[in-house]
């Protein structure tokens, strides 16, 4: 998932110009070396390995002073690349509670020939840093990393326990998920007050100018449908009136015209009310939308923003077609994956009603592709949590307004309802309004952007664990 709360990448309020680059300190440098390790190794699924990324973190740590006692690697046999690491720095109060770092190693996959620089090198061109998983995530497992070792080497420990959880999985859902695995299997290792995780950020203008700082405190659940027409088929010199093709393009029509209800939860109302306020076509769509959520008309301004519509209401998305054995032959099966992204408060089982009420084909077959993945609690805005974030970013980013945001991707953090803790997004990482490559080519992060939140971020630990 992208560092930056997507679903509110579309709000323009005014904030304070990016700091410019200057020489390295020793520390960044130090945090620069474990940044450029993480990037260059290749933790895809299909090509590389957390479990080596995972270990070499692991080694980092115990270099700095963290007894084999404190580092728990995380391996399952039928699993052996998809491997993750948890460190513990015990607290000098072993009452006053633990939090938690949460971060995922894995990477969406990224071919050489498709990108203009090695995906798997980590490239500082321009300002900015290039590789695959500069932004998504390991700039921030970076930082989780360099935070422990720095608080591990300070002169007297955290009152509290601080633990960081580096796992697989997150970036593909037919994977093994080692956040579910350790919620499941070793819930007293991770055991915490609350866990920070990624989801927030901040936003950038253009030019680099902060606009905004987010902490996710919610995100919509993410599930894919397959859907399946089949045919008796036949010879193409012989068409027939059915098609399995066709048939399955005028149900993905279907899909593409319907527009889920518009649903405001605690959290879109605030960032979309601050949206509201501009004073365009959208903004004042927005401003009928939530005095009626039902006019369909302001429904359909607003959703021409993007980043608007992708927290709106449930959105369903064609990803993926595959039809046809033979060039001279008529279709016997014709598929196609449906991803949707769920709005809380709404479930799995009842998008695939809607599905099969709007294509309305005895024809098409509807089916939830496993694993279906827990839906993500939203937690609570506990000022022990968010009064430290605020107080912390008008010091490192003055002028940059924080506030509430709902994901439009999912994240690891949805795991931890079991164990009935919160899971916050921190803000911190500023990122461009285009995305900055997250998921596509070319995937970069702006270098003063990672250096800056390193800073905020270490502060903002330290504040929670009450470390000097």
């Amino acid at each position: 998932m992208r560092a930056v709360a997507a679903g509110f990448a579309g709000l323009v309020l005014m904030g304070a110009g990016a700091t410019h680059a200057q020489a390295l300190r020793p520390d960044q440098q130090a945090f620069r070396e474990i940044y450029k390790e993480l990037v260059e190794t290749d933790t895809s699924l299909s090509a590389g390995s957390c479990t080596e990324a995972a270990a070499k973190m692991g080694a980092r740590l115990k270099a700095a002073g963290f007894p084999d006692g404190d580092l728990h690697y995380l391996t399952e046999p039928d699993h052996p690349k998809e491997g993750g690491l948890v460190a513990v720095l015990p607290g000098s109060d072993p009452k006053a509670g633990a939090v938690l770092l949460l971060g995922h190693l894995d990477v969406v996959e990224a071919r050489r020939e498709d990108w203009t620089r090695d995906p798997f090198t980590l490239i500082e061109e321009g300002g900015y840093f290039y590789g695959r998983g500069t932004a998504d995530m390991k700039g921030l497992d970076a930082i989780w990393v360099d935070t422990l070792i720095r608080l591990k080497q300070a002169k007297a420990p955290p009152k509290k326990t601080l633990k960081m959880a580096l796992t697989c999985g997150e970036e593909t859902a037919e994977a093994f998920n080692g956040a579910d695995w350790l919620v499941r299997n070793k819930a007293d290792l991770i055991r915490s007050d609350f866990v920070l995780n990624e989801g927030g950020g901040g936003r950038l203008s253009a030019d680099g100018v902060r606009e905004l700082l987010s902490i996710q405190v919610g995100e919509k659940a993410a599930q894919n449908y397959l859907v399946t027409v089949t045919n008796p088929g036949g010879h193409s010199s012989r068409p027939r009136p059915d098609n399995a093709i066709y048939q399955l393009a005028e149900a993905l029509l279907k899909v593409r015209a319907h527009v889920f209800p518009t649903v405001f939860t605690d959290t879109t109302r605030v960032g979309l009310g601050l949206r509201a306020q501009q004073g365009d076509a959208v903004g004042e769509a927005l401003r009928k939308l939530l005095a009626d959520p039902a006019d369909a008309e302001a429904a359909r301004v607003a959703a021409t923003d993007v980043n608007v519509n992708s927290i709106l209401h449930t959105n369903c998305v064609t990803t993926r077609l595959d039809a046809g054995h033979a060039n001279n032959a008529l279709p016997q099966r014709a598929t196609a994956v449906i991803n949707c992204r769920i709005i809380p408060g709404e479930t799995v089982e009842g998008t695939k009603a809607t599905l099969d009420r709007i294509i309305a084909d005895p024809g098409v077959k509807v089916e939830v592709i496993p694993p279906v993945r827990p839906i993500a609690t939203s937690p609570p805005l506990d000022p022990r949590v968010v009064d430290p974030m605020r107080k912390l970013a008008a010091r490192h980013f003055p002028g940059a307004p924080l506030i509430p945001s709902m994901s439009s991707g999912a994240t690891d953090g949805r795991y931890f309802g079991p164990v009935q803790t919160p899971v916050y997004g921190v803000p911190g990482l500023f990122g461009d309004p285009d995305g900055n490559g997250v998921h596509g080519l070319n995937e970069r992060i702006r270098v003063t952007s990672l250096y800056d939140g390193r800073d905020y971020l270490f502060d903002l630990v330290k504040a929670y664990v009450g470390a000097r």
